[in-house]
């Protein structure tokens, strides 16, 4: 596959992204005021990725918080990623959300709602202390 890796260090701002061949990770915070500067690159990758790939995805999201227009952002990313042939059998989404944040719950719980594949919601201690696959 030609598709090149995508890496973001995060700030107190924005997640931490990891995009390579088989594995999508964003994990953190994302309360930007105009995400899509932020995330135009992380769904173009993933349009990309969709059209190229052919082998199992692990996709990892987790956030400590996020605002309404990131959401819609991830989602985009997530609408992006469903394109992958086979995606019931080539991807598995992991949701992890922090003990006690029934909101991070219930927004996995939506976006579950609304992808086609194996999607699991992990409460955690803490997002950022997780066994990345």
């Amino acid at each position: 596959m030609s598709i090149n890796s995508l890496i973001l260090e995060p700030t107190k701002k924005t997640p931490w992204i990891v995009l390579e061949s088989g594995k999508v990770i964003i994990l953190g915070r994302s309360i930007l005021e105009n995400p899509g500067e932020f995330y135009r690159p992380v769904h173009e990758w993933a349009s990309k990725y969709a059209d190229e790939s052919s082998r199992m995805t692990i996709i990892t999201l987790g956030f400590e918080f996020i605002n309404t227009t990131s959401i819609k952002w991830v989602y985009a990313i997530l609408k992006e990623l469903a394109r992958i042939p086979d995606m019931k059998v080539r991807a598995k989404i992991s949701w992890y959300y922090e003990v006690g944040d029934e909101d991070m719950c219930d927004l996995g719980l939506i976006l579950r709602s609304l992808v086609n594949c194996p999607f699991t919601i992990i409460e955690v201690e803490d997002i950022y202390k997780q066994k990345l696959e």
